[in-house]
């Protein structure tokens, strides 16, 4: 079989594509059919040896495909099965082996790219606004990265839960993008400070929750746009990591609350990654959450698609085919 894989970590001079055997589930383990899979910025991160794992390494942790053989005392799947994962490492190929606790079922309805579309920012959205901080009708939330692979998904959800949201962008482009996810107010950062942006928006009041992924550019401001007892969710760091940070001001601030949460402490249990796959995928299927895909390139073009990603010129999920 064909797949994709690092020896060494480095720029994307370091992907080859190679031949290997097809491999055998384990006890425990799905062998998968790949149809599709998701290019991902930690994809990118395994490659530049920014998260370690051992060599030589076959890339890409989110994919869809075909259940084609299952190893001893997998209970939940059999042959036929069409699933999802994203968070099982071996996705660059066109079979992997997947622990079945990593694995979910995709319904009928949902394409094989929909699914490996969708499912890790869709259920990075999902957690965000059900479970880190709840969304409710009335609620006005501020959404930074508005644009993004997860600001669009996040700000369809938010809209359907009755939030107002109010963006943040960098282009007209990413604006109109912003809008048609339903975000309520759209603030262009590359022409004006989004802190008195919000203040004059929410008439000096502040927002009830900051969901941020852009981090040291964003962090101090999205603080002070909060109200009283508001939620700064710092899930990402686009722009670089947080520098240190006095806790005292989070009381200077008006008793505010921080938490920077991972998708991986939202999907512990089997239970909680069925459920909120199952919500992702629901939605998809009636048509609330709309997902962007820009363009699927073959699998043996998996360096060409990193650095579309890396460059940030897309605006909407990339794919590979095998």
């Amino acid at each position: 079989m064909k797949a994709i894989q690092i020896t060494k970590t480095g720029g994307p001079e370091a992907i080859h594509a190679v031949e290997l055997d097809r491999p055998a589930p384990a006890a425990g383990q799905v062998l998968v059919e790949v149809k599709s899979i998701g290019v991902n910025f930690i994809d990118i991160y395994y490659r530049e040896g920014v998260y370690a794992a051992p060599l030589p390494l076959t890339l890409g942790q989110e994919a869809a495909g075909i259940v084609v053989a299952v190893g001893g005392n997998v209970e939940r799947f059999r042959v036929g099965d069409r699933v999802a994962w994203c968070t099982s490492l071996g996705a660059y190929a066109e079979f992997a082996v997947v622990p079945e606790t990593a694995l979910v079922a995709v319904p009928a309805k949902v394409t094989f790219e929909q699914a490996a579309a969708g499912l890790l920012q869709g259920m990075t959205a999902q957690y965000l606004c059900t479970a880190t901080y709840p969304l409710k009708a009335g609620d006005t939330a501020l959404v930074h990265a508005g644009a993004g692979g997860v600001g669009l998904l996040l700000t369809q959800m938010a809209v359907e839960a009755g939030a107002h949201v109010i963006s943040t962008v960098s282009t007209p482009e990413k604006a109109k993008l912003a809008r048609e996810a339903g975000a309520h107010d759209v603030i262009l950062y590359s022409q004006e400070d989004f802190e008195p942006a919000v203040k004059k928006i929410t008439g000096g009041r502040g927002v009830d929750v900051v969901y941020d992924s852009v981090g040291r550019d964003t962090f101090e401001r999205s603080l002070k746009c909060l109200r009283h007892r508001g939620m700064v969710v710092l899930f990402g760091a686009s722009s670089g990591s947080v520098p240190p940070f006095d806790l005292i001001q989070l009381s200077l601030g008006g008793s505010l609350f921080l938490t920077r949460p991972s998708l991986a402490h939202y999907v512990e249990s089997s239970e909680e990654l069925e459920a909120r796959s199952a919500d992702v995928f629901h939605r998809i299927e009636r048509g609330t959450l709309k997902l962007r895909i820009d363009h699927s390139f073959p699998l043996a073009e998996a360096a060409k698609a990193q650095e579309a990603l890396k460059s940030r010129a897309t605006t909407g999920k990339l794919l590979l085919v095998p």
